[in-house]
């Protein structure tokens, strides 16, 4: 069986991606260039033309297919009834969401500068802040905000800030997320209750 074409132009886009963000993550992504990209690939710089034409393109199309779950679970969650366990399923999903994201997330930190400079930059605040709204209750108290902010930062820091911290990668995100589900049960109460 082989494979086509498409699927064929689908592995090399993924391969770059993969690839620009080693490189990104190794030297930088201001001292990355599109011929080291290509040389590590082994491929001409015009194979890579072919599929982007700039490194921001690259990072564009990386933080795009990371971030679809995301904008996925945006959708559903605008559609859910804002009951607890609507908040803690869309901060589950979003704890798979930034597990699978790891490699452009750790970036993003060690680029930060690049990244505000990039339309990716203002992307990534405007999710958050409609995660926010999702979990928070409307009319929530600056302290429910802070709340629910910190819910997400909590998931955000998380995949960082643990790394040295005994256990696996399983129980310090199952951790995270029971420090962000008591945060939002918090705020939820505290609204419910009036």
């Amino acid at each position: 069986m082989g494979s086509t074409p498409q699927q064929r132009r689908g592995n090399t886009r993924q391969r770059i991606q993969d690839v620009a963000l080693e490189l990104f993550a190794e030297q930088g992504y201001e001292k990355t260039s599109l011929r080291e990209i290509s040389e590590r690939l082994e491929v001409t710089k015009a194979a890579l033309y072919y599929h982007f034409k700039t490194k921001e393109d690259i990072l564009v199309s990386i933080f795009e297919d990371l971030n679809r779950p995301v904008e996925e679970l945006l959708a559903w969650g605008k559609e859910q009834p804002r009951t607890l366990e609507t908040k803690k399923e869309i901060l589950g999903r979003y704890s798979d969401a930034l597990v699978a994201a790891a490699p452009l997330f750790r970036f993003m930190q060690e680029n930060q500068a690049a990244v505000r400079d990039l339309s990716i930059g203002v992307t990534i605040k405007e999710r958050v802040i409609a995660l926010v709204d999702l979990i928070q209750e409307p009319g929530a108290s600056l302290t429910d905000q802070v709340r629910c902010f910190t819910a997400l930062f909590t998931m955000h820091a998380g995949m960082f800030a643990l790394k040295d911290l005994e256990g696996s990668p399983e129980e310090k995100r199952k951790a995270i997320l029971e420090v962000a589900f008591e945060l939002i049960t918090q705020a939820h109460g505290a609204e419910s209750d009036g």
